[in-house]
């Protein structure tokens, strides 16, 4: 359920209402648009009396929210939301691009990786210090080393970091070092982690876990910003079905659902929504064509040597050649890359 402010109202009339639907114990959580404040109520609304609000001449109207992801709907916050980056604006016209290795190796690795990124217009890196794997004998990550090493990439190239945390303990570690904090695929539902992200109060990448549902995704990411953590991105990376010759199965269509449902950013991961580096450059040009609003790519200078996913990482080479063909993809359907820090080169 939300308020409609009329417009105009002052502050001192939105914090009336907010302080009125605080009393029966619900949360309110603002979104304050050009003309109108929005005030939306989480929580057991049956404790609600509507007809307490036909004493307050600021409200316009009281809305309920259909969906039951409700700071998430559109609904509730109709145009898309952005934020900046270090400079990157998330969710806005341009497509952001973030990319790096699957995981964080050595200090040289990264930092080569970095610099290749950032020169093909690369906005962000990616890159694990934790990493959840399915065997318990595949490499685990670095851990608080891996994420020095990010800090140092970010400090020599100026990059963003975006990186994961597995578990509610890990969030202040990995909020110190990184600028976003990844919610991995398998990490989708725990709820205690969704709670710590959220209680951070910094910019969160919710990954879609593998058998998840659309609903089930927005609904996750409702549990971060019930804490007024509004600066979430949605991440589609392929889903489990039965086909067998990719990795996963990439749902495109999720794209342009997302975008419909939601105002948060949607992002698309073709790395391991395909898990084979030749098709990677085709989805990624499809998800830009779909309406994404950026990707978030595995990139290794030398992929038939990395300790985790180099089958589906693209070289350096592949990579710029990728950046070049999805800023043609963007500017067909009227966007444009992302502003990068540095002189991006000529395709």
């Amino acid at each position: 359920m939300m308020v409609v402010m009329k417009a105009g109202s002052s502050q001192e009339e939105v914090q009336q209402v907010v302080s009125l639907v605080k009393s029966w114990g619900l949360e309110a959580h603002l979104s304050s648009g050009e003309e109108r404040t929005v005030i939306g109520m989480v929580g057991d609304t049956r404790k609600v009396q509507k007809e307490v609000f036909f004493h307050f001449p600021a409200i316009e109207r009281i809305v309920p929210i259909s969906h039951p992801y409700k700071l998430a709907s559109r609904e509730f916050i109709p145009n898309n939301s952005s934020f900046a980056l270090d400079g990157v604006i998330m969710g806005g016209k341009g497509v952001v691009v973030i990319a790096g290795p699957c995981s964080v190796e050595s200090r040289s690795q990264i930092l080569e990786t970095a610099h290749a990124v950032r020169e093909a217009g690369g906005h962000a890196l990616r890159g694990g210090a934790f990493k959840p794997r399915t065997s318990p004998y595949a490499f685990q990550g670095l851990g608080e080393e891996g994420l020095e090493y990010l800090a140092e990439a970010r400090e020599a190239t100026g990059l963003p970091i975006i990186t994961e945390a597995m578990s509610p303990e890990q969030v202040p570690l990995v909020a110190r070092f990184a600028d976003v904090i990844q919610i991995g695929a398998r990490n989708m539902q725990n709820y205690a982690l969704l709670h710590a992200a959220g209680e951070s109060q910094h910019p969160v990448l919710l990954k879609r876990g593998m058998s998840a549902t659309i609903e089930e995704l927005l609904m996750a990411a409702e549990y971060i910003l019930s804490h007024g953590n509004r600066r979430v991105m949605l991440c589609e990376r392929g889903i489990r079905t039965f086909e067998t010759a990719t990795r996963n199965t990439t749902d495109i269509n999720a794209v342009p659902v997302l975008k419909n449902m939601t105002h948060l950013p949607v992002i698309l991961d073709p790395s391991h929504s395909t898990g084979n580096w030749k098709y990677v450059s085709a989805i990624a040009r499809a998800g830009v064509a779909a309406g994404a609003d950026g990707l978030i790519v595995e990139v290794h200078p030398r992929p038939e040597e990395a300790l985790s996913d180099g089958g589906q990482s693209l070289n350096p080479q592949r990579f710029a050649e990728m950046v070049c063909q999805i800023r043609a993809i963007a500017e067909a359907v009227d966007r444009t890359l992302a502003t990068s820090k540095v002189e991006v080169p000529a395709c």
